[in-house]
């Protein structure tokens, strides 16, 4: 993936910085932490230059209005990942804050059902990751971003089996590979292959979701997988070992994060309530930080890891708090749009060599698609 030179080296100095720092201190089954965008979403939704942009929304303001209207039920497409949202469900703290409205928690496999469910209105909030959401944002899906939950970066990784004779990069071809399509991880491994110049058609590349992945690891169907928590911790329990993580693929310009979108016609009526989970996730980004091992118990149960696993998951990806929205790096301002919309640009860029999606619209595109505008300006 092609990035600007500035982005690149500000975004991986940040990722490397803040790990460091860090390890110091639709389908709703399933488990995940990737992200994949479906082309079932595209013919559920209108097309960017037909839809009304957030550059629309920010222009009339509705987000900085106060309705004092509130929801009476919120539907939230969340995904298996250890960062702040997941700690907010596993604490409670949304329905804390509201408890005369109905939180309902949907869990999904990928972004690629998230996609699907945003379409078709099955959901008010959603989780998912760069490929999918860029794909989302090209295909005019009815949401925009309100929140950046996470960069990856141990996170994920290409995890093969001791055995397979598998050492490095160059070692995959005539090798069975697995991953989620248009994921994360997909992006990752495509992007590691790119890097080193080799051809992906070499390799069998095969499209799992996260729970089939390690179900056809222990069959022994494939040779390895480039996969997420918690699966790719099962994969390393079952005799696998890493080749190379996100953290390595994202040095070299190939950057995954993951984030929040909602539904545009939602937070045009209930700003103040998407101002509202701002400031949940928010706290549970600060505990998450603050009091590292008993926000690792408290996730432990939603990952299905034991509490050291847990521990050890969420000091391999940075998660971002309220404050950190709008710096440069990442959403920006509305008078000064951040790098994140680049990286969105870029990684549509990519889906599109990779005839994921038909066309990648211009910057302001991703750019209009950050809702920075929920935020106090510093």
């Amino acid at each position: 993936m092609k990035q600007p030179n500035k982005f690149k080296w500000i975004f991986a100095l940040s990722l490397f910085a803040m790990l460091l720092v860090l390890s110091a201190c639709g389908n709703n089954s399933g488990t995940a932490s990737g992200n994949t965008a479906g082309d079932a979403a595209a013919s559920a939704a209108p097309s960017p230059e037909n839809s009304a942009g957030p550059s629309a929304a920010a222009s009339s303001d509705p987000a900085g209005a106060s309705t004092g209207e509130l929801p009476k039920e919120v539907r939230i497409g969340y995904q298996v990942s250890p960062n702040g949202e997941l700690l907010a469900k596993a604490l409670g703290l949304l329905e804390k804050k509201y408890p005369d409205i109905k939180i309902s928690w949907l869990k999904f496999d990928s972004g690629r059902d998230v996609n699907v469910a945003a379409a078709s209105g099955g959901i008010d909030f959603g989780l998912v990751g760069t490929p999918p959401g860029s794909s989302g944002i090209a295909q005019g899906l009815p949401y925009q971003i309100y929140y950046i939950h996470d960069v990856i970066g141990k996170s994920e990784a290409l995890v093969v089996k001791k055995d397979s004779g598998i050492k490095s990069l160059q070692d995959l071809k005539g090798h069975k590979i697995a991953t989620t399509f248009g994921s994360t991880s997909h992006f990752s491994l495509l992007s590691a292959l790119k890097q080193e110049n080799i051809d992906p058609s070499t390799i069998t590349i095969l499209d799992m979701q996260a729970p089939d992945i390690v179900a056809a690891w222990q069959r022994g169907d494939i040779d390895g997988a480039y996969t997420w928590q918690p699966s790719q911790s099962k994969l390393t329990e079952d005799g696998g070992e890493v080749i190379i993580s996100s953290a390595e693929v994202a040095a070299k310009g190939g950057i995954t994060g993951e984030f929040g979108v909602v539904l545009k016609d939602f937070v045009d009526k209930y700003p103040d309530f998407v101002k509202g989970y701002i400031s949940v996730l928010d706290e549970a980004v600060k505990t998450y930080r603050e009091h590292p091992q008993e926000s690792a118990q408290a996730l432990s149960k939603e990952l299905g890891l034991t509490p050291e696993a847990t521990l050890q998951a969420m000091n391999e990806i940075i998660v971002l708090d309220a404050s950190q929205q709008t710096s440069p790096e990442y959403m920006g301002t509305p008078d000064k749009p951040g790098a994140f919309g680049q990286l969105l640009k870029d990684t549509g860029d990519f889906l599109v060599e990779q005839k994921s999606i038909t066309a990648s619209p211009d910057l302001s595109v991703y750019q209009q698609a950050l809702r920075n505008d929920l935020y106090p300006v510093n």
